[in-house]
């Protein structure tokens, strides 16, 4: 169906309704149930065949009111905590998708310029990661123990320290995409130029693999989910910067909304990589090698199978349905 026959189809039907939800004391609740069903399916489907068109913005504006007139007053369901990360969040990261490419490729060329700037001069390293912290590393590197800094303290305090800072700054990357989506690019540079130089350290004194296996027991789970929280911050910025169709109030408070259900969702992907950083990082050169292989291959499987290709599947099942019900 073109797109023009969709809205000439549905048009009078949307248009009375926006005008019925403005007197809802005149609509019985099984109607108003009935149009905000008809809404979600019109909705489903111009998202799936329509996504770039402005009946999207429409309708789901159109749609939120229905909501809020059905649930404003009803106790949320007890189901509500297993919908939010079966449901509404993969939805959030199918839509967000690209907001989460343009994050990992500003992250990755910034390792990149990090990396490049350390090997070329030897300054940089000591500039971007402090000369304390370079110092004690390389005293560590002579005791045989390059990534000693892991066990410097007991594991509940580091833990809790570790998981802290982490959270701390993925939402210092989120909540900079208020300057715009260049203050969420500016904290995605300073860390993946970190993370660049840090690496390319490690290179100069030929410990690349066992610094990379050390640091990716964690650092799988962690660094995913700060390049998650990059793309959080790329869709508060242009919410407010670039509102579409939307009046700007409207589209800003959408994107603080699903910006928001995304920094949640990352919460408990924090905690686990503060967890292994903590626990078992700390081992790392007394862990066989294997056992390191497999520790960051279930961490970049649950990465890659919950952000990246469940939500396609969702999206599939939902176009699936809408398919099947023409």
């Amino acid at each position: 169906m073109r797109e023009i026959t969709f809205i000439q189809q549905n048009r009078e039907r949307w248009q009375s309704f926006e005008n019925k939800i403005a007197t809802p004391k005149k609509m019985s609740p099984d109607e108003l149930a009935d149009h905000y069903i008809q809404l979600t399916d019109d909705l489903s489907y111009a998202r799936t065949f329509f996504p770039e068109s402005s009946i999207v913005e429409y309708l789901n504006a159109l749609s939120s009111k229905a909501y809020y007139l059905i649930y404003q007053n009803k106790p949320e369901k007890s189901h509500r905590f297993f919908s939010f990360w079966t449901k509404d969040l993969p939805k959030d990261l199918y839509d967000s998708r690209y907001y989460f490419l343009l994050s990992l490729v500003v992250f990755v060329v910034s390792m990149f310029i990090g990396a490049v700037s350390a090997v070329k001069n030897d300054d940089f390293v000591r500039l971007v990661l402090s000369d304390q912290y370079v110092n004690m590393t390389l005293d560590n590197i002579e005791k045989g123990d390059p990534l000693g800094v892991y066990s410097q303290m007991n594991e509940v305090p580091m833990f809790l320290m570790i998981t802290g800072n982490n959270i701390f700054v993925s939402f210092v990357v989120f909540l900079f995409g208020l300057l715009s989506p260049l203050g969420t690019f500016f904290h995605l540079f300073r860390n993946g130029v970190m993370v660049g130089a840090f690496q390319a350290f490690f290179y100069q004194h030929s410990l690349l693999t066992v610094a990379s296996l050390g640091i990716f027991l964690h650092g799988t789970l962690e660094l995913s989910a700060i390049v998650l929280a990059g793309g959080a911050g790329i869709i508060l910025g242009k919410s407010f910067i670039w509102p579409g169709t939307l009046p700007r109030k409207s589209a800003f408070l959408r994107g603080v909304k699903k910006g928001t259900r995304i920094m949640i969702g990352l919460v408990p992907f924090f905690i686990m990589a503060g967890f292994i950083e903590s626990f078992i990082t700390r081992y790392y050169n007394q862990i066989p090698f294997l056992i390191n292989l497999i520790i960051i291959f279930v961490s970049l499987t649950i990465v890659l199978g919950y952000f990246i290709f469940y939500p396609i599947y969702i999206q599939k099942n939902r176009r699936k349905k809408i398919v099947y019900n023409e």
